[in-house]
């Protein structure tokens, strides 16, 4: 296709038309492909948030084993944290909300480990991280074994 020259000068060029069109058809594709994108967004920080609950739920139960010493994990729903706890000892701060920007919802506000490893009380707990339409969920069973 032969290049165009506009009237000013004889260079080739695009026309305003042309521009203004150019960048509607790339805010439609924009406007088409951001909800898929934002699902998926929302699913990745979910399914994070999920694996660091499994991992401080594990790093709990190796402490307890490990110091001989009952250990609980503090679930604070209002501030999306979790806290490993070991008498008055806080071992370590997981924040879920600030890393991940989910919300937690749980059946339990706390899941303590025995020294020999296994659940400290009569219940199963469940931990429900979300982050707009993802949810993932978490279970820990009455002896201690967490479950995706």
């Amino acid at each position: 296709m032969p290049a165009r020259h506009s009237s000013l000068g004889g260079r080739p060029g695009v026309s305003l038309p042309e521009l203004l069109l150019a960048l509607v058809l790339l805010g439609l594709a924009a406007v088409v492909a951001l909800p898929p994108f934002r699902a998926a967004q929302d699913r990745l920080a979910a399914e994070g948030a999920a694996a660091q609950s499994v991992r401080a739920m594990l790093d709990a139960r190796d402490h307890a084993v490990r110091r001989s010493h009952r250990t609980a994990l503090l679930m604070d729903t209002a501030g999306a944290r979790l806290s490993i706890v070991a008498g008055t000892e806080t071992v370590a701060v997981h924040d879920l909300g600030a890393v991940f920007g989910v919300r937690l919802s749980t059946t339990r506000d706390s899941i303590a480990w025995s020294p020999v490893g296994l659940g400290y009380g009569a219940a199963n707990a469940r931990l429900i991280v979300a982050r707009g339409l993802a949810t993932e969920t978490v279970t820990v069973s009455r002896l201690g074994r967490v479950r995706r």
